[in-house]
């Protein structure tokens, strides 16, 4: 009954002075919905990071090649290193007891293709098989490519989401044919929508995941010449997917070796981990969203000082009322709870608003910067969380001075 009491008498105080509760509550309201949006952002850019990094397969361990920057240096590279071939990729499936298996990659940028894509040229890529199981590939329509199409260098393809959509369309791709330079590739299944949280890297290119016509490799290799390929390796990249055991840092330090000694040292190669990029990727998420909780923050903290300073501006409104209330039995305590029931109530009904106000945020910044966001049910509980402490911290001083108010004086008070 107390509680009940208090509450319906700190709302009718509240309701006396509208603008100025209101006007009080929205530093919580922008402190609270600031808080939101800010915890949106980075959980939807550590869902993207993730999904990306998985995608690229936390098993995995990928060798690309380093493209020479001029004639002279790739020349200097030959007299050391054959390059990324064909023998590495026979002697790291000798040498690497951990891998499950494996593919060799080759690209390049087709001169002509038809139909005539209505942006970029796709890309080129000849991969073995298994490279769908290595990056998790998931088809939207028909298959992809087997060992007997390798075998045979069939004239098939598989294409990227992008692709598709660049050369035929949205309606269905498989069993049309597209043109790739001189050659016509029968299109046997197209791709699910591959993650964009940055770009593959492919030599010193990036390049569109997604806008990617795939091959069997040895289609590649004895159907496709490309002109531009004086100063690259015979291979663009090894992917190694290994074993669930293995320790893929350990294996990766294992890969370096055995192909240092094959190319002499010369770093004409790169070995990326996933499962290294992951760990970083999440210590670097972690650092990114407590900044910015932090400066967020700093408007609670301002709602914060906005209550103490309305409330204390009511207490020396009041003072004649508190001298009433203790002398007719009103105890020191209850002086308190009044005064600090409005401060909660303040901070309680513009966490609500600020509430409402994170989510507005984070649809916001969704709709006009195309960050992908997610709120988080943990998001809004310490959002709101906070605001209610702040509510009460802030609240206590100008309550506790309340209730020291010599009664007598507080009579006297005009």
């Amino acid at each position: 009954m107390i509680l009940f009491s208090d509450v319906g008498q700190a709302v009718a105080n509240l309701r006396a002075q509208k603008t100025r509760t209101l006007l009080t509550a929205l530093g919580i309201v922008f402190g609270v919905g600031s808080v939101i949006g800010m915890l949106a952002i980075g959980s939807g850019a550590r869902e993207e990071s993730l999904r990306f990094i998985e995608q690229l397969g936390v098993r995995n361990v990928l060798v690309e090649s380093r493209p020479a920057t001029s004639q002279e240096e790739f020349q200097q590279r030959r007299r050391s290193s054959p390059g990324l071939s064909a023998r590495d990729v026979r002697i790291l499936k000798a040498n690497i007891e951990a891998l499950e298996t494996l593919s060799a990659r080759r690209s390049m940028h087709p001169a002509r293709v038809l139909p005539k894509p209505s942006r970029d040229i796709p890309e080129l890529y000849g991969v073995e098989p298994s490279y769908s199981i290595i990056h998790s590939l998931h088809l939207a329509e028909g298959k992809f490519f087997d060992e007997s199409d390798d075998a045979a260098s069939a004239t098939v393809c598989v294409l990227g989401e992008g692709a598709k959509v660049n050369l035929l369309g949205y309606g269905p791709a498989v069993g049309k044919f597209v043109k790739v330079n001189d050659s016509w590739m029968e299109v046997i299944g197209v791709l699910q929508e591959q993650i964009m949280a940055g770009a593959q890297n492919s030599g010193a290119s990036m390049l569109d995941v997604n806008n990617i016509v795939y091959i069997p490799l040895n289609t590649m290799q004895y159907r496709f010449w490309d002109q531009g390929s004086n100063m690259k390796d015979e291979l663009d990249g090894i992917d190694l997917r290994l074993r669930a055991d293995a320790d893929s840092i350990e294996v990766a330090k294992v890969v370096a070796a055995v192909l240092n000694s094959t190319h002499h040292n010369m770093q004409d190669f790169s070995v990326t981990i996933p499962a290294a990029l992951l760990a970083q990727q999440q210590r670097t998420q972690t650092i990114f969203t407590y900044v910015m909780v932090a400066i967020a923050a700093i408007s609670l903290l301002v709602g914060g000082i906005g209550i103490m300073n309305i409330v204390l501006a009511t207490v020396m409104e009041r003072t004649r009322e508190i001298g009433i209330r203790r002398s007719i039995g009103a105890r020191r305590f209850d002086i308190v709870r009044q005064f600090l029931t409005e401060s909660v109530l303040i901070s309680v009904g513009g966490g609500l608003l600020g509430i409402a106000f994170g989510f507005f945020l984070a649809w916001l910044i969704a709709r006009t910067a195309e960050w992908k966001t997610i709120v988080t049910s943990s998001s809004v509980i310490i959002a709101f969380g906070v605001s209610v402490a702040v509510g009460v911290l802030f609240g206590i001083y100008p309550a506790v001075k309340a209730s020291r108010i010599n009664p007598i004086d507080a009579l006297r008070y005009e």
